[in-house]
């Protein structure tokens, strides 16, 4: 299916409802009940729209004048839906959120919708979570007092949801020691973080200074998870660079050279798919077109993922439709394939 250019996120014909929608209520069933798990999701890129809502009223409130109409002005976009012509649009979504998401009580609010978005109904939309997350500090709280109030609201979720501390590629390298040593430190304090990742602009940061610190979190019993290849711009020698930390998990890997890739396949790393983030994103044009297809032809590991449901509006659920509805809205699977895939993203998982 061909994306029109001017796509609007949230629209209700996105990729994945629309491939909801073609299936029976037999198909709807079996990807409801399918156990599955979730480790590619962005806490701040997941708050649902009416606790962001509710935490801007709350903002504004305190904050009458400071950054008050950026604020008003980012969740008019995400209210009436997001448009994105290349992947650079969408982080400049995030100082909006951000803002309303700056004191513990605003995190520990927006931490326990997002996590109850996942985790609760009936059936949830997944039996297991890694949510992950980059250690904020503002003027209201330290970065270890952020990514402590997560941690707190996750644990209460009893063993069905992890922490993976995200590492923005626009850090300094002393940012990024300071906090690949504070998941340590987490974990050793035995909290619920299994692993550290790498994000942000991927055309960024010196990942020949990033690769060996990233690398050190398996010392710590960690696993790591890297974005990578995530545009055409990403040259080899990036991509190789992030390869030689030993990820355990790699998210998108949308563009690996052929030898990225046999290393990939070598080592049967499992890969992390956001198939409605690739096509809004348009780092893919056509669902049809995805990489995903080139992993499954290979037999290799992938994980089906949400990335970021505010903006793309998408639901585990609707990621799944996409591999089972038939083609053009979807890949055509079976349901053998697709049980199979949720299968092997569960033992995927850092627990």
């Amino acid at each position: 299916m061909q994306l029109d250019h001017t796509a609007v996120l949230g629209a209700e014909d996105g990729p994945g409802g629309l491939a909801w929608r073609a299936l029976s209520n037999s198909q709807q069933d079996f990807i409801k009940c399918l156990p599955k798990a979730e480790v590619h999701a962005h806490l701040n890129g997941c708050i649902p729209l009416k606790c962001l809502q509710d935490l801007a009223k709350d903002y504004l409130a305190n904050n009458p004048t400071t950054a008050a109409d950026e604020v008003q002005r980012g969740l008019a976009v995400l209210e009436t839906g997001v448009v994105l012509t290349e992947i650079s649009d969408f982080f400049g979504l995030f100082p909006a959120i951000y803002a309303v998401t700056s004191t513990p009580t605003a995190v520990k609010k927006a931490a326990h919708a997002v996590l109850s978005s996942f985790l609760s109904g009936s059936p949830a939309q997944c039996q297991y979570i890694e949510l992950r997350t980059t250690p904020r500090k503002t003027p209201h709280m330290t970065a270890r007092e952020y990514f402590t109030t997560v941690l707190d609201v996750l644990e209460t979720f009893q063993g069905r949801a992890a922490l993976i501390l995200s590492i923005d590629r626009r850090m300094s390298i002393e940012d990024v020691k300071t906090y690949v040593q504070m998941a340590k430190d987490f974990k050793q304090a035995g909290r619920a973080i299994v692993g550290v990742d790498l994000c942000g602009d991927p055309l960024t940061g010196d990942m020949k200074e990033f690769a060996p610190i990233l690398s050190s979190v398996h010392d710590a019993g960690l696993k790591l998870t890297l974005h990578i290849a995530e545009t055409p711009q990403n040259d080899e020698e990036d991509t190789l660079m992030l390869l030689s930390a030993r990820p355990d998990r790699l998210g998108h890997a949308t563009f690996l050279t052929p030898a990225a890739q046999a290393i990939v396949l070598r080592n049967q790393i499992p890969v992390e798919i956001c198939l409605t983030s690739n096509l809004l994103c348009k780092t893919v044009s056509t669902l049809q077109d995805h990489h995903v297809t080139n992993f499954l032809s290979h037999k290799h590991p992938v994980v089906i993922c949400t990335d970021d449901t505010l903006p793309f509006r998408n639901s585990l659920f609707e990621e799944y439709a996409l591999l089972l509805a038939a083609p053009p809205l979807g890949l055509g699977l079976s349901g053998a394939e697709v049980e199979r895939i949720a299968h092997v993203g569960m033992q995927a998982t850092f627990r």
